[in-house]
C-alpha cells in the first residue's frame, strides 16, 4: 500500500476547529503540543489538580475538566491507555460530545474488540504514529516527522478521511509519510508485532542466548555484551537501511552465521507458532484474555512482568549499565 501524497490530502479540514486531548501522557502531550504548533485550537481533558492538568498548564494550553472539554469539541482524540477508554468513552465522551463530532483513536484496539462501540452519528478515525510520543515530539521540533497510519471506522459525516489526513498533517506525519489502513489492520499488525518481534519475541530471543551462554559457563557479562547490549547496533543498521544496511557494515564472518544459522533459530516449529500468536490476535482470543485479565484487577500480568525484571541477565545488566557513562541516567538500573 503505497504512501498518500501530501499534495492530494487535504490538509487543512481542521482549520477552525476545536481539537480536545484526553489523555495527557506520552502519546496525548506530543500530539496537543504539535497540532498547537500548527497552528490548531487544542483544548486540554483533564481530572482538576490532577497531574496531567497541572502540565498541561505549565505547558499554557486551556485545560478544563474532561466532560466539559468533550462538549466543546469538534475532534475528541481519545488517547488514554487502551484499558481506561470504555470507561472514558461511557461517563465522559458518550454523553457530552456533540453530535456530528468527530472521534480519533491512535490505536485501534477498543474498537477492533468492541470496547468502545461509537455513536451513530460520529465520525470515528485513527490517526497512529509509528513511534513512541517522544519521538513524535523531537521530530516535529527539528522539523522532520514521523509516519502515521490513517483509517477510518465510520464516516458520518463523508469527510471523515480528510479530517484524519489534517491532523496527521498537524502531527508533522506528512513530512515522513501517511499510509492508508483499517483499524482491524492496524490493530492487528501492531499487537502482532508487539509479541512476536518487538518485545516478545526479542526479550525472550536474548534472555534465551544469554542462559545459553551462562550455562555453558561463559561469564555473564560477556553473554550480556553479545546477546542484549550489542542488539542496539543491528537494530540500528536495519532501522536506517533495512537487510542491505545491515549486510553491508557487518563481517562477512557475520553474514554467513547469519544466512546458515538464522533459519535454524527461526525453523518451522517456530513460524507454527508465530502463526498461532497470529491467529489469537485475529479471532479476538488475546484481546478477550487481556480484558479478562484487566478487570480481574491485573494480578498475573503483574507477576509475570516482575518475572521478567528479576531474571539474572537484568542484575548482569544493571552493573554494566551503570559503568557506561553514555547511557541516560534513568537506563543504568533496574526498574
Amino acid at each position: 500500500m503505497p504512501m498518500l501524497d501530501p499534495q492530494e490530502m487535504n490538509t487543512e479540514a481542521l482549520n477552525n476547529s476545536t481539537l480536545v486531548v484526553l489523555g495527557y501522557g506520552s502519546q496525548g502531550r506530543a500530539h496537543a503540543l504539535n497540532l498547537r504548533d500548527s497552528g490548531l485550537e487544542v483544548i486540554v481533558g483533564a481530572r482538576p489538580d490532577g497531574p496531567s492538568a497541572t502540565q498541561a498548564s505549565v505547558d499554557g494550553f486551556e485545560v478544563r475538566a474532561p466532560d466539559d472539554a468533550a462538549r466543546a469539541a469538534d475532534l475528541l482524540a481519545l488517547l488514554v491507555p487502551d484499558m481506561e477508554q470504555r470507561d472514558v468513552y461511557e461517563n465522559v465522551v458518550r454523553p457530552n460530545l456533540p453530535n456530528g463530532a468527530t472521534l480519533l483513536f491512535a490505536h485501534g484496539f477498543s474498537v477492533r474488540y468492541g470496547q468502545v462501540q461509537p455513536r451513530d452519528d460520529l465520525n470515528v478515525v485513527m490517526v497512529a504514529p509509528k513511534g513512541p510520543g517522544s519521538l513524535v515530539r523531537r521530530q516535529f521540533e527539528a522539523g522532520e516527522g514521523v509516519p502515521c497510519l490513517v483509517a477510518v471506522h465510520q464516516d458520518a459525516s463523508g469527510d471523515g478521511f480528510d479530517l484524519s489526513c489534517s491532523y496527521a498533517h498537524g502531527l508533522g506525519a506528512t513530512r515522513a509519510g501517511v499510509l492508508h489502513t483499517t483499524f482491524d489492520e492496524e490493530t492487528e499488525t501492531d499487537l502482532f508485532g508487539e509479541q512476536a518481534v518487538l518485545c516478545g519475541g526479542v526479550t525472550e530471543l536474548a534472555t534465551a542466548c544469554w542462559e545459553t551462554l551462562v550455562e555453558a559457563g561463559y561469564s555473564p557479562e560477556v553473554a550480556y555484551f553479545e546477546c542484549l547490549h550489542e542488539l542496539k547496533l543491528i537494530v540500528d543498521l536495519l532501522y536506517e537501511g533495512g537487510l542491505e544496511r545491515m549486510h553491508r557494515y557487518v563481517s562477512d564472518t557475520a553474514k554467513y552465521g547469519d544466512v546458515t544459522r538464522g533459519p535454524r533459530v527461526i525453523d518451522d516449529h517456530v513460524r507454527a507458532n508465530l502463526r498461532r500468536i497470529l491467529e489469537e490476535v485475529r479471532n479476538g482470543e488475546f484481546g478477550d484474555e487481556w480484558i479478562r485479565e484487566h478487570r480481574c484487577g491485573g494480578e498475573r500480568f503483574r507477576a509475570l512482568v516482575q518475572n521478567d525484571l528479576d531474571h539474572p541477565i537484568e542484575r548482569t545488566g544493571a552493573a554494566l549499565r551503570a559503568r557506561m557513562s553514555f547511557l541516560p541516567q534513568e537506563s543504568k538500573s533496574c526498574p
